[in-house]
C-alpha cells in the first residue's frame, strides 16, 4: 500500500511555538543586552530578563488568544451561514459546488456528478472544504494557539536568563549574543526539519533578524547608559 507522510497537519501549533520560542529569544536577549550595555551591575539584566519572560509568555498568550479567537469567530459564522443556505437552498448550494469542480478542470457533467455524489455523504463537509477552505487541520484553536505561545517563550526566553547569569558582568552582551544567536540557528533548523522544509533559509533568516534586533537595542542602551 502506498503511504504518504503530510507534514501540513502541523502548521497549526507549529506556527504557534516557532513564533513564541523565536519571540522568546529574540526579545529577552535583546532586553538584556540593552540592559547590560547601559548598566553597571550585573544584577539589573537578570531582572530585566526575568520580568521580560514572564510579561512576554502573557502578552503571547493573551495576544494568541485573541487573534485566533477573532478567526475562530470569523469561521463559526461562515460555517453557520453555509448550513443555512444549504437548509434553504440545496439545488443552488449543489450548482455551487459542482462550479467549484469545473473551474478546477473537472468536466461539467462530472463534475455535477461528483457535487451530488460529495453532498450526498455530507453536504456540509463537502462545502466547508471546498467552498469555504477549511479542514480539520486548519481549522482555528485559540487555547491551543495560547498554550503554545505561552510556553515556548518561556522555553525561549529562559536560554538568554541562563547565559546571563552564567556570563562574567563584563561579557553579559557578547555571552548572550553568542548563545541567543546560535539557540535562533537551531530552532530555524528544528522548525524547518518539523515542517519539512529546506535547513537553510529558515535558519539564515531568523539568525539574521534575531542578530539586528540585539544590535540596535545593544546600541540604544550604549547610548542611554552614557546620556544617563
Amino acid at each position: 500500500m502506498h503511504r504518504e507522510n503530510h507534514l501540513i497537519s502541523r502548521i497549526g501549533w507549529l506556527r504557534a511555538a516557532v513564533l513564541g520560542a523565536n519571540d522568546g529569544i529574540i526579545s529577552t536577549a535583546s532586553l538584556v543586552i540593552g540592559v547590560a550595555a547601559a548598566s553597571a551591575t550585573a544584577s539589573e539584566p537578570l531582572v530585566a530578563g526575568v520580568a521580560g519572560l514572564v510579561a512576554g509568555a502573557m502578552s503571547m498568550a493573551a495576544g494568541e488568544y485573541v487573534s485566533v479567537s477573532s478567526q475562530a469567530d470569523t469561521e463559526a459564522a461562515d460555517m453557520a451561514r453555509e448550513r443555512k443556505e444549504l437548509a434553504e437552498q440545496p439545488r443552488a448550494e449543489l450548482a455551487e459546488l459542482a462550479q467549484i469542480y469545473v473551474e478546477r478542470g473537472v468536466e461539467k457533467a462530472l463534475a455535477l456528478k461528483v457535487a451530488e455524489q460529495m453532498m450526498a455523504k455530507d453536504a456540509f463537509a463537502a462545502h466547508a472544504r471546498d467552498e469555504l477552505g477549511l479542514s480539520e487541520h486548519m481549522v482555528a484553536r485559540p487555547i491551543q494557539a495560547a498554550l503554545t505561545s505561552a510556553g515556548t517563550f518561556a522555553a525561549g526566553a529562559a536560554l538568554p536568563l541562563v547565559l546571563t547569569a552564567v556570563a562574567p558582568q563584563g561579557s553579559i552582551p557578547l555571552v548572550v549574543a553568542g548563545g541567543s544567536l546560535a539557540c535562533l540557528a537551531l530552532l530555524g533548523a528544528v522548525g524547518a526539519r518539523v515542517g519539512g522544509a529546506d535547513l537553510l533559509k529558515p535558519t539564515v533568516r531568523v539568525t539574521f533578524w534575531g542578530a539586528f534586533a540585539m544590535a540596535v537595542t545593544a546600541a540604544i542602551g550604549a547610548l542611554i547608559g552614557h546620556a544617563v
